[in-house]
């Protein structure tokens, strides 16, 4: 049996017990339905294989060959995964396109007695859904762009506001990098149909009557691209702003980015990319990292680069400033001191 969803929401709330993704692990860690498990029906390898022999050799051998892995891969999770599902357990399976492999699986779950349903259009029909979210309709939370120079805290602000009961959407977090040409973190960054399933999905899931707080960025988290009705709201947006004495904001960056300037070398070929922006300002940058004095290093990139980088985008694209934040240090006090004042303000634009 096939279902069928019309929007983001009810895909979210399908009110199953599992939702099974049976494509190959590569097609699923590209994206997948949130909460989706992975049991292929066919392996990477096997997927490339069968169809080279639709492509190559003849239809009907490539589908003689994959029917009868899938049978034996589905015997594998049947045997693993599935062993100890209860009779009244209800799967949703989907596969690229709600075809073969997500109905042959479908197929021996139901005989065996469990009420296994397929999405009609498979992960397709769910990439639409996506899609249409973030480009063709028009973004109609309220968005409040949170801003100020580098090193004002912001994510770590933006955390602390979401600890406090706001609404925020973290860019930075669903993309995993701290938007900067020293953001990148651990274990990299999502493929962008990834990113793009996780902005869709957490903005469904907020209170569209509420203020949703955004980090002010570019059009780009690192390599990932904010999507064009996303990108159009932040743009049109109002936005509130941290101000902070240089001296403060270079204490904090040394602090947050020590895990980056450990690494001298990769920290020294990322300065590199900025010379042909600020020539031989970077001699100096290096010299700095060389001997280990973090703080001034952040001081002379923020003074030198960062600083006059902000300015000239206020200037270029202006900007509604709702309200100013100003703070003295960054310490861990002053931190929390401030994510409650916004919070405060926050509730009194609700």
């Amino acid at each position: 049996m096939k279902t069928s969803f019309t929007s983001l929401t009810d895909i979210l709330d399908h009110g199953f017990d599992t939702v099974i993704d049976v494509r190959s692990p590569a097609e699923f860690a590209e994206d997948h339905v949130p909460g989706a498990i992975n049991l292929p029906a066919l392996s990477n390898e096997e997927r490339a294989r069968v169809g080279t022999i639709y492509v190559q050799e003849a239809p009907f051998k490539a589908r003689k060959i994959g029917a009868a892995l899938v049978a034996r891969n589905v015997a594998g999770h049947l045997d693993g995964p599935m062993k100890d599902m209860a009779g009244s357990w209800r799967p949703l399976v989907y596969c690229w396109r709600g075809g073969q492999r997500s109905g042959s699986f479908a197929s021996i779950l139901t005989q065996i007695g469990w009420r296994a349903e397929v999405i009609e259009g498979g992960y397709q029909s769910y990439r639409n859904l996506v899609h249409d979210v973030l480009y063709k309709e028009a973004v109609t939370h309220r968005l409040i762009l949170l801003d100020g120079n580098t090193g004002t805290a912001k994510t770590d602000i933006l955390h602390r506001l979401r600890r406090l009961g706001v609404q925020v959407l973290d860019l930075e977090g669903l993309a995993n990098h701290r938007g900067s040409l020293l953001g990148v973190m651990a274990g990299g960054q999502p493929a962008q149909k990834g990113f793009e399933t996780a902005l869709a999905c957490a903005l469904a899931q907020m209170d569209p009557t509420r203020p949703i707080i955004v980090e002010a960025e570019s059009s780009k988290v690192g390599e990932r691209v904010v999507p064009p009705t996303l990108w159009a709201a932040m743009k049109a947006a109002s936005r509130i702003e941290i101000d902070a004495p240089l001296d403060a904001r270079a204490q904090y960056l040394a602090d947050a980015y020590v895990d980056i300037s450990a690494d001298t070398d990769g920290l020294t070929n990322k300065l590199e990319i900025l010379r042909r922006h600020r020539g031989g300002l970077v001699d100096g940058w290096i010299a700095l990292l060389q001997a280990g004095a973090l703080k001034a290093l952040a001081r002379a990139l923020m003074d030198e680069h960062y600083d006059p980088t902000y300015r000239s985008g206020r200037t270029r694209h202006g900007a509604d400033v709702l309200q100013r934040f100003d703070v003295a240090d960054l310490g861990i006090d002053a931190r929390a001191d401030l994510a409650g004042r916004i919070a405060a303000w926050v509730e009194t634009v609700s």
